[in-house]
């Protein structure tokens, strides 16, 4: 019996290997290799710039005394960027408001004098003289008086152009003044810009200018990589070309919310040229082995290879392979399964 026992055991240790290599050589999720249209891009070198950069100058004169921003910070639309000593705005306002109040006192006199003229004279009381004299000076007291408000507006307005604000939101990238300067009318006080909406600004050659008026597929291609399609809407391209490179522009407005962009960076555009069959695959299925890149198939009878590849192009989440893989093979999706399978299917 005990005889029994001992084969028993050894027949299960000799079994149990080949029941857990099996369980192990799950090589996961996979998908049969097919090639697919892919766009060819040219890619040209573009730079980022605001829509929106405004350099805020003083329109009144008087000296600085208050700065709120500085470089690099965000200011609100209609935030106060500096105040300038406004006692001489003041003392021109209140001195017109003045000369308005009187001009209204005799405008109000002269149409009085006016209307009892008139009433006189429709009675044959008075000579026609005598009206037009009144009606005179009754027109002259309204223009006084439209000139007199005229000045108040204009002084109130130079009064107001003390309080410098934002005129949108945006981050401010440069200070022209200090507290206590004295800036004069026109003087530069601040430039900002807003990254709530940028641009790509690119030359490229003429020999494309036609497929771009014809609405070619265009991408901007970000620092980290990440592709960005423009819509043919949002595409401007200049009317003329630059007479010593021959080259063209366009400006291509980029969408709302992307992160870290700001105006001056090298980003990359690509013109699309053309359409060929290139064999498409997930970034993720690529592997990085001792600088080669590659990916792990199964043949036919499920055996799992470790092969590599020339990437190409990425289009998103996908990336196109130029060598290494045709279609019919089976790409293993996840290269953790694969890799632990292949272990295993070497341990056999």
């Amino acid at each position: 019996m005990p005889k029994i026992i001992s084969a028993c055991l050894l027949l299960c240790f000799l079994v149990l290997p080949n029941l857990v290599s099996a369980e192990d050589t799950d090589a996961g999720p996979s998908q049969t290799v097919v090639s697919r249209p892919f766009a060819d891009f040219r890619i040209f070198n573009a730079v980022i710039e605001a829509e929106h950069q405004t350099t805020v100058s003083a329109q009144t004169s008087g000296r600085i005394i208050e700065i709120n921003f500085d470089v690099d910070d965000y200011v609100k639309k209609g935030s106060v960027l500096l105040r300038l000593a406004d006692k001489e705005q003041k003392s021109r306002l209140s001195s017109a408001q003045s000369a308005m109040k009187e001009a209204q006192a005799n405008a109000e006199q002269a149409q009085k004098e006016f209307i009892r003229v008139k009433s006189i004279y429709a009675k044959k009381l008075v000579s026609k003289s005598v009206l037009d004299k009144a009606t005179a000076d009754n027109l002259a007291a309204a223009a006084r008086l439209k000139a007199s408000r005229s000045r108040v507006e204009e002084t109130r307005e130079q009064w107001e152009h003390t309080v410098v604000r934002a005129p949108y939101s945006g981050i401010v990238v440069k200070r022209f003044v200090q507290i206590g300067e004295t800036a004069s009318t026109g003087q530069a006080l601040m430039t900002g810009l807003s990254l709530d909406h940028l641009r790509v600004v690119v030359d490229f050659p003429q020999s494309l200018s036609k497929k771009l008026r014809a609405n070619a597929g265009m991408v901007v291609v970000l620092p980290g990589g990440m592709r960005v399609p423009v819509d043919p809407a949002d595409v401007t391209i200049f009317p003329y070309a630059d007479t010593k490179t021959h080259s063209l522009r366009a400006r291509l407005k980029l969408p709302a919310g992307l992160a870290d962009l700001y105006p001056g960076m090298m980003v990359k555009v690509g013109i699309e040229v053309g359409r060929t069959d290139r064999i498409m695959i997930p970034a993720s299925a690529i592997v990085l082995r001792s600088e080669v890149e590659a990916v792990y198939v199964q043949d036919k009878a499920g055996k799992v290879l470790f092969r590599q590849v020339r990437a190409g192009e990425r289009q998103g989440q996908l990336v196109a392979i130029l060598a290494g893989l045709r279609e019919g093979d089976s790409l293993l999706l996840d290269p953790l399964k694969a890799v632990s399978a292949l272990k295993s299917q070497r341990a056999k």
